[in-house]
């Protein structure tokens, strides 16, 4: 078989569908019959220089697959397999590959390169391969050009592919030095420059001490900043790649630097091909991003809590930096607005522009509104355009006050401009505008409003007459629509200024759905999910309206169903079609569901809206199914009781649902409506309850489910506990291990990033919520004593949270909860564990002083609990 490989590695490529499924076929029997043979065999192949390309750069490829998979589980597997072969065998392998390094072709090194780096992954935190980073720095030097390109490229593969803990420092410094030599421009050949560039880019992660040198600093920043000169276009790409990577990485080092650095983002703003202008332009994008995050966290004052000082970087460049935005703008394409990825000078300096306006508010208006009054009725459709984006982006961050005034001004010329305007790009922007000015300027927040009687009629006028235009511009006035509703949901004055136009809103928001075109720029979609949202703020007096919509929606759902013998475009079409409608649906359900006057006649119609969901899930469709999902959990919640009629022909999908590993968004939401359905069901839900607990048991102890699953697994516990009471006593013995030590691993995960930190906090807070719908569950009940052995792992569970010190708001709140539904529950003999527990009364002293209301008053309540349970 060895013998074959290259021809077998060339068939899996040929153009003859039969020919390629054979040695597809062989290649699997060979890696199933003899792994260690298999790996060997590619890695020769991808060393040889006297085989066809096309058959190394697939054997590389098959090799890396062989290490790594983008799902956790298969990962797992993939590692552990690696480790568990003969050492002899994985040396040989890897000394191929290394060799690979010194070939001509450039695709065997660069996949060469992908290989080592996974191989390190693997091997470097395992303490394995300790001699790698060495054998690659050993004779960088005086290596041939291309085969320094490769080292270099495979030492930024491996610094992207391994975490900074695992390499030392002594050789992160020379990494750092073989990189940075590799950039300067002392060196001739372009390739090594690029790949140094590049490798620096990912090493950048590792590099904190270097950062926190000077000297070392100055000389990376210099060769940097050299490198966005470089002749080549690439190279001066990456180096702004750097460049944005740095400010993030290492924003309270740059103040030295950032004249310098504004000099050379100008420059390539103004004069450089667009790759290179866009990174320069990114570069203030990030720079906004990491003030805006410190402004938020710490507010205007920088006492002594901030790890962080703000620079205040963008209030001093803004007199230079908001004129060359302003520039940009005037850069727009003739097919932007066409392309939905579209994503060019003009529209990064615009969004650029906005978050100037988050990160210095007020400052930003008198620098702007001279470019929109001067530009604004210019007879250039760039000027137009251009001056509009402009007003358009800085209307978030800016104080009412500041706007209001300007707004009031803008807002009858630019509906005139959506109305009579020639060209399509202003239109677009125009649309785009007025939904900005309606998101952040028209609400129950602002004090003088935007919209009133006398102009509201107008707005909606142009809006709806807009939804006939061309489908980009249709789409932002789907989306101006959106706001203007929102903006009415929580104001007081009912009726709702839009009540006497619901009819005509609804109207034109169907008609859009079908129009021919809707398929693009993302107008049908936009036109429901504003539908959606006109109905959700609307008030009790359209509720009759609303309820007309009912069989209107209901017919179209049915028609997509019946729809036959499809093409696999027209599928596609139909099952996007199905969600939106099943999203629509459920929108009206929690309207009407709620609504007391309307309820009764709205339920009329709840078997055949189930009937219609049962049939979507009889389509193999992710996003169909999570839409019928979610509108059958707020199903679920306006039947109540009632709802137990569909369980029996509803639980073999709900079981589906909750067994759908591969789309695992299916399978969160439907424990999600297991939740909402023990609620609706109460006791009622007891005859399914085996089956559903058995099939969450089984979920949390697979590995192939998605951790994001997980956390709303164990709040569900909770859930069918409250809702069956003391019948959770034959779950308890699985249940309680799960949630301890799952508890135990929550815990311990300080010093991680901030991903982590949110899944561990939603973790802890699933497991707390089961522990108190347990709790509360089984109170009153002759039967609580079962839960005494689990009381004093509860406590310590709480005791090691608050040592941590560091829940977020949510779980403060569901701990301190947890505390008080054991005390409530199990009474005196509560009393003494509590009174053991290391933290409880400082937890509870520290709740009981917050600042969060919600946190307070689930402390007071503790509090009672507690005193009760220990004066027992």
């Amino acid at each position: 078989m060895a013998a074959e490989v290259t021809q077998i590695l060339l068939n899996a490529q040929a153009v003859d569908g039969t020919v390629r499924k054979q040695a597809e076929e062989s290649l699997k029997q060979y890696q199933e019959q003899n792994l260690s043979s298999f790996l060997l065999s590619l890695a020769g192949e991808l060393a040889n220089d006297e085989k066809p390309v096309e058959s190394r750069k697939l054997a590389g490829l098959i090799l890396k697959n062989a290490l790594d998979a983008k799902e956790q589980h298969r990962k797992f597997e993939l590692v552990q397999r690696w480790l568990s072969l003969d050492s002899a065998v994985k040396a040989q392998i890897k000394s191929c590959i290394l060799k690979t390094l010194t070939s001509h072709a450039h695709d065997a090194r660069s996949t060469a390169s992908q290989v080592i780096a996974k191989l390190a992954g693997i091997e470097l935190p395992h303490k394995q391969w300790p001699e790698l980073i060495g054998a690659l720095l050993s004779n960088i030097h005086q290596l041939p050009a291309h085969t320094k390109q490769a080292t270099l490229e495979t030492l930024g593969y491996i610094c992207e592919e391994v975490s900074s803990d695992v390499v030392e420092q002594d050789h992160v410094n020379k990494i750092l030095t073989a990189v940075v030599q590799g950039m300067n421009s002392s060196e001739s050949n372009n390739d090594v420059r690029l790949a140094a560039t590049r490798a620096l880019y990912n090493a950048l992660g590792f590099a904190q001490a270097n950062f926190s040198n000077d000297m070392e600093r100055d000389y990376i920043m210099r060769v940097v900043c050299e490198a966005t000169l470089c002749p080549e276009v690439k190279i001066r790409q990456a180096a702004f790649e750097c460049l944005v990577a740095i400010s993030s990485t290492y924003y309270e080092k740059l103040a030295p630097y950032i004249q310098d650095i504004f000099n050379i983002t100008a420059k390539a703003v103004k004069e450089d091909e667009e790759p290179v202008a866009l990174q320069a332009i990114e570069f203030w994008s990030s720079i906004c991003d990491e003030e805006i995050d410190i402004l938020e966290e710490y507010g205007g004052d920088f006492t002594g809590d901030s790890d962080i000082p703000c620079f205040y970087f963008i209030k001093q460049a803004l007199p230079v930096l908001v004129p060359m935005l302003l520039e940009t703008l005037l850069k727009q394409e003739e097919d932007q607005d066409q392309d939905e990825g579209a994503w060019n000078i003009a529209m990064a300096g615009g969004t650029c522009l906005g978050l100037v306006a988050r990160t210095v508010g007020d400052d930003i208006v008198p620098l702007v509104m001279p470019f929109v009054e001067e530009n604004i009725t210019k007879p250039e459709w760039r000027q137009r355009e251009a001056a509009t984006y402009a007003f358009g982006s800085i209307l978030e961050g800016p104080s009412p006050d500041k706007l209001v005034p300007l707004v009031n001004i803008a807002l009858n010329f630019m509906l005139t401009a959506l109305m009579n305007d020639p060209n399509n790009h202003v239109k677009d922007t125009t649309a785009w505008t007025l939904g900005r000015m309606f998101e952040f300027l028209h609400g129950s927040t602002v004090e003088t409003p935007i919209i009133n009687q006398a102009n509201c009629q107008q707005i909606i006028n142009v809006l709806l007459q807009s939804m006939k235009d061309v489908p980009n511009v249709a789409e932002k006035a789907c989306g101006a629509l959106y706001f203007l509703a929102q903006g009415y949901e929580d104001m007081e004055p009912t009726p709702s200024p839009l009540t006497p136009f619901f009819q005509e809103i609804v109207q034109a928001l169907l008609t859009v759905s079908h129009r021919e075109d809707a398929g693009e720029s993302r107008l049908r979609t936009a036109a429901y999910e504003t539908l959606n949202e006109v109905v959700r703020c609307s008030t009790d007096e359209t509720a009759p309206m609303v309820m007309q919509l009912v069989p209107l929606i209901m017919m179209e759902l049915h028609q997509t169903l019946e729809a036959q013998k499809l093409t696999s475009d027209e599928r596609e079409k139909q099952n996007e079609i199905q969600g939106l409608l099943c999203g629509c649906l459920q929108v009206i359900i929690q309207k009407l569901g709620s609504s007391e006057q309307i309820r009764y006649a709205f339920m009329q119609y709840a078997d055949q809206m189930m009937g219609l969901f049962l049939r979507v899930f009889a389509i193999r469709s992710a996003t169909a199914h999570e839409e019928a999902m979610l509108a059958i959990g707020a199903l679920a919640y306006a039947t109540g009781p009632d709802f137990v009629k569909y369980m029996s022909e509803f639980y073999k999908y709900l079981e589906m649902g909750l067994q759908n590993f591969e789309d695992y968004q299916v399978c969160a939401i439907t424990v999600g409506v297991v939740g909402d359905i023990c609620r609706a069901l109460e006791a009622k839900i007891l005859p399914y309850c085996d089956g559903i607990m058995t099939q969450l048991l089984k979920d949390l102890s697979s590995n192939q489910l998605h951790r994001s699953v997980k956390p709303p697994i164990f709040s569900c516990f909770g859930d069918i506990a409250l809702a069956i009471g003391e019948h959770f006593e034959k779950y308890l013995m699985y249940a309680m291990p799960m949630l301890q030590s799952a508890a135990e691993l929550s815990v311990h995960t300080s010093g991680v990033d901030d991903d982590m930190t949110e899944y561990t906090n939603s973790l802890r807070n699933g497991i707390l919520e089961a522990y108190s719908g347990i709790f509360q569950g089984f109170k009153g009940s002759p039967k609580t004593q079962l839960l005494m052995p689990y009381a004093p792992h509860v406590l310590q569970f709480l005791d090691s949270l608050y040592m941590e010190k560091d829940m977020d708001e949510m779980v403060s709140k569901t701990a301190i909860g947890v505390l008080g539904d054991l005390a409530d529950t199990l009474g005196g003999n509560a009393g003494p564990l509590i009174q053991q527990s290391v933290s409880s009364k400082d937890f509870l002293n520290e709740c009981l002083s917050s600042d969060d209301h919600m946190i307070k008053e689930s402390a007071e309540w503790a509090k009672l609990a507690i005193t009760k349970a220990i004066s027992f």
